[in-house]
């Protein structure tokens, strides 16, 4: 708080002020004076094991551990004594009693902690001469492999397994200088396969199945970039040799993640290497698709698009866009609808109302949508539906987090008996579908429920009541007016409350924001909203439909029955999410798909663009809680590109053909200017984003005399994927699709 009183003390003849409760060693590090810990991280509880942040502390007559000694007023620390180094150098020799000097093969080897402070402090003789002890190394699962003799016994991978993950797979067995560190099934691990105790291992004990004795750290590139799975949108460091990407980290703990990731973020990425990737446009002919060059494959799109357009008009035509795909492709893709082929037939998968949400906070939305970082430090949190685990693991770590450092409370409304009920203040166990008349109940007290549930709801409502402050975070599970109800049950709280939905892709919400919906332009703005419209008409040129579009699921109907002619897909399966789709000259004339690999869609087109990935292109993406980051491209991948690119192709084959105009940017970031001045809530500091930070929207929509927003039963659903899938993508993680765990989900 910003009137506590800071405490005063003097390290290395330098006063420092920290706040009460500051440990030395974090108070070293403000001054940027190392004080090496094998056993401390920052957020896990204190252990003391590996006695490397000794330090001397005046008027203390032995050396004191810098990790559990609290700063106190007046102290004075001195951390580059004599008595000091050579305390350091004794631990290290004992450290490597039993320690394999292997350095050369093992995969720590250039950035291994003990490595580093061996140069910096040891000794360059041993006096230890006993055999040393040795098991052999131990596969635990297809990630995660151990090697006794290198470990420290720091106990890092079994606090973060126990106190971050809530998993407990991993634990200490035998005594002394037997101990080793054993995993929860005996001779393998059965757990979420996270690899936080790989990443968080000061040595090689812990090795990744991804990368061990492939390369050296020196020898690879490092993109920071973003995680192309769940919605949550953790940063990721991918490490890339030759241009293939040999790993995944963020061990440099920036981005809104800090230290985590989910097995998603750290193994899931060699679906960009699958053999079964499309590398070449296809074109149908007869009954088979046919590889063809980028030059026949953009006319044949750009040719029988304009036929179609020609023969049925603006309603003939549907466009179906992807929650992976960039903010700047998003755009491009709408625009490409509404100003080339005058339709609002534009939608994607759903899996969170984001509209709702931000059409019942109205113009209070720019202070009442929670961002990552409050969800972590909020007193209380109201969760409704989901699986936050399985579904937004980013989302449970920070709730985890939460509660193991502040002493937050959860509230769980859910129909399902969720992970997070263990850690939970209460939870209010619901039929499937019930959520909307919960909430219906805590906002007004009405309707028909059971007593007991009323009892609980009550309780539950008291107790968020007296919270200064409190999270609301809920899933697809509620949606339309029940969105409006929970923003009124939480404007009658007596505290700060902001809401979080929970989508499912990486980004879900910047397609929701970006104007894939049939009824809303980029940025919200009602479609019948003539200033808004008009603002874009002259942006990009023509008169914009004000009639609304059909949604995705009327779309694959109207294909079916023949009322839509020509659909042009990109980056999403509306086969496998909206049903069967037809596919026939007298239902479906033309269907164009942008796609990495021949989904159930793609394998019915008459034209397939090959398309990039998130980690092979630059632009920008929103998470669910409406933080922007930046994608950087981390590889070259030969055959696919962009879908920036393609729809850059297109437009100029249709502009040939006298339909619309060509999109003359350059570049994603010549977009995502456009976009910073022309959506609503989008203008942010650009700086921020290119020094890897993420920055909030400020999205709202004035409330402007339009009904009350609501949605089709079915239209926001989620795809209940879990921490080993993720959609199309996570059938072609080929590691994370070999693990046991993998093939007991759903």
């Amino acid at each position: 708080m910003a009137d506590t009183k800071l405490v005063t003390l003097k390290i290395n003849d330098r006063d420092v002020q920290v706040p009460p409760g500051t440990l030395v060693i974090e108070a070293t590090r403000r001054i940027g004076t190392e004080v090496p810990s094998f056993c401390y991280y920052p957020g896990l509880s204190l252990q003391a094991a590996c006695r490397m942040c000794l330090v001397e502390v005046e008027k203390m007559p032995k050396l004191q551990t810098a990790c559990t000694l609290v700063a106190t007023e007046g102290m004075v620390v001195r951390t580059n004594t004599d008595q000091v180094r050579g305390a350091r150098k004794a631990m290290l020799e004992f450290l490597l009693t039993n320690h394999p000097l292997d350095c050369p093969v093992c995969d720590k080897g250039g950035e291994c902690e003990l490595q580093d402070m061996v140069f910096r402090y040891g000794a360059d003789t041993s006096r230890f001469v006993e055999e040393k002890i040795h098991r052999p190394e131990e596969k635990w699962s297809e990630l995660v492999y151990y090697d006794a003799p290198r470990c420290i016994l720091c106990f890092r991978c079994v606090r973060v397994c126990d106190e971050g993950m809530d998993v407990k797979a991993l634990g200490v067995g035998m005594r002394g200088a037997n101990s080793i560190i054993i995993p929860n099934r005996e001779d393998h691990l059965e757990c979420e396969e996270c690899g936080m105790c790989i990443d968080i291992c000061p040595v090689g004990a812990l090795t990744s199945g991804t990368y061990r004795y492939k390369t050296r750290p020196w020898e690879m590139t490092y993109v920071s970039t973003v995680c192309t799975h769940c919605s949550n949108g953790c940063k990721t460091t991918l490490s890339v040799r030759n241009h293939e990407i040999m790993r995944a980290n963020n061990r440099d703990l920036s981005g809104i993640n800090e230290d985590f990731l989910c097995i998603k973020g750290r193994f899931g990425f060699d679906f960009t290497k699958h053999p079964d990737r499309i590398r070449q446009p296809m074109v149908r002919k007869g009954d088979k698709l046919y590889p063809v060059s980028w030059e026949e494959a953009a006319q044949t799109a750009a040719t029988r698009l304009k036929q179609v357009y020609d023969a049925g008009g603006k309603d003939s035509i549907g466009f179906i866009g992807s929650n992976r795909t960039s903010n700047e492709e998003d755009y491009l893709f709408q625009r490409l609808a509404r100003a080339t082929f005058g339709t609002n037939n534009i939608d994607h998968h759903r899996t969170a109302d984001y509209t709702g949400l931000v059409t019942a906070l109205g113009d209070n939305a720019v202070d009442s949508l929670l961002t990552m970082k409050q969800l972590a430090e909020a007193k209380a949190v109201l969760l409704v539906g989901n699986d936050p685990t399985e579904q937004n693991p980013l989302a449970a770590w920070q709730i985890r987090k939460g509660i193991r450092h502040i002493g937050a409370k959860l509230f769980i409304l859910n129909a399902r008996d969720i992970k997070l009920k263990r850690k939970a203040t209460q939870f209010v166990k619901l039929v499937t579908g019930q959520e909307p008349a919960a909430i219906r109940f805590m906002a007004h007290e009405e309707g028909q429920l059971p007593s007991n549930l009323v009892e609980q709801l009550v309780q539950v409502k008291a107790a968020l009541d007296a919270e200064p402050e409190v999270a609301i975070v809920f899933g697809a599970e509620v949606a339309g007016a029940a969105i409006a109800q929970l923003v009124a049950f939480g404007s009658k709280l007596h505290g700060k409350v902001r809401y979080m939905a929970l989508g499912d892709y990486a980004n879900s919400r910047g397609a929701a924001d970006m104007g894939l919906l049939p009824d809303r332009l980029p940025g919200y703005a009602h479609i019948d909203d003539s200033a808004a419209r008009e603002g874009f008409e002259r942006l990009w040129g023509g008169v914009l439909p004000s009639k609304a579009g059909m949604t995705a699921p009327a779309m694959v109907d109207a294909a079916q029955n023949g009322k839509l002619k020509a659909l042009y897909v990109m980056g999403a399966n509306p086969l496998s999410h909206f049903g069967t789709l037809g596919f026939g000259r007298g239902k479906l004339d033309l269907l164009i798909v942008h796609e990495m690999f021949l989904t159930d869609t793609a394998k019915i087109a008459d034209i397939v663009f090959p398309a990039a990935s998130a980690y092979e292109k630059e632009g920008s993406v929103t998470n669910t809680s409406g933080e922007i980051q930046l994608l950087h491209k981390a590889a070259e991948v030969m055959g696919p590109r962009t879908d920036f690119d393609l729809l850059r192709i297109l437009s100029h084959q249709l502009e040939r053909l006298g339909l619309g105009k060509a999109f003359h940017y350059k570049t994603p970031a010549a977009v995502f200017e456009e976009i910073r001045k022309a959506v609503p809530g989008y203008d942010v500091q650009a700086a921020g984003l290119l020094t890897g930070g993420a920055e909030s929207t400020q999205v709202h929509v004035a409330k402007n005399g339009h009904a009350p927003y609501d949605v089709p039963v079915g239209l926001i659903r989620s795809a209940q994927d879990t921490l080993f899938t993720s959609g199309t993508l996570g059938r072609f993680c080929t590691m994370m699709e070999s693990l046991p765990e993998a093939e007991a989900k759903p």
